[in-house]
């Protein structure tokens, strides 16, 4: 009797060291940036709304040059999901779940049994073209002072040409005014001769 308790107790230690790797990935799996690689599937929880994530899997699949299949795959404001075949011809089904607007699960699967090192690539080209995009909203915010300076100069260019304009002709106008009456003084003090 004392045998099988002790024998139930050595066998859940045995599974218990065995599975340790998937049972630490597992509890560590529901941290946002944490990835997940079990029965097949890759799972993670990013920081990224689920339009971020989405664009970026499908950057991903264009980048590694992976064939989408058009009819199979959708999204809606909730899920989405992209279904690709790689050159030896195996399904990647990218599977995309909002959990809040923020925050988007992610799940890769590889053909009917899954591939870890296929998974993990199109997970790191979907994390790299995340972080160009968080990257390139700080670029695009110089470009929009730049289109304030763009309407202020036509403001003051039209006011330079208004000053410009009427100062040369005021300046030459009354340069030539003056030139003529002294020219008809000099005639004057010729009557005076005859005496």
């Amino acid at each position: 009797m004392r045998l099988h308790p002790v024998f139930l107790l050595v066998l859940l230690a045995g599974l218990a060291l065995s599975s340790s790797g998937c049972l630490l990935v597992a509890v560590g799996a529901g941290a946002a940036g944490t990835v997940a690689y079990m029965a097949g599937d890759m799972e993670s929880e990013e920081s990224y709304s689920l339009d971020q994530v989405y664009t970026a899997a499908k950057k991903a699949t264009d980048d590694l040059k992976l064939h989408m299949i058009t009819g199979e795959g959708g999204k809606d404001a909730l899920s989405a999901t992209i279904v690709a075949r790689d050159a030896a011809d195996k399904r990647i089904t990218i599977k995309l779940t909002s959990t809040t607007q923020n925050t988007t699960k992610i799940s890769i699967r590889i053909g009917t049994f899954g591939s870890e090192t296929k998974s993990r690539l199109i997970y790191s080209k979907i994390m790299e073209n995340l972080r160009a995009t968080a990257q390139a909203p700080a670029q695009p915010a110089p470009a929009a002072p730049a289109a304030q300076p763009a309407q202020t100069p036509p403001e003051p260019a039209a006011a330079q040409p208004a000053q410009t304009a009427p100062t040369p002709p005021a300046t030459q106008e009354p340069a030539q005014t003056p030139l003529p009456p002294p020219a008809t003084q000099e005639p004057a003090p010729t009557p005076p001769a005859p005496k």
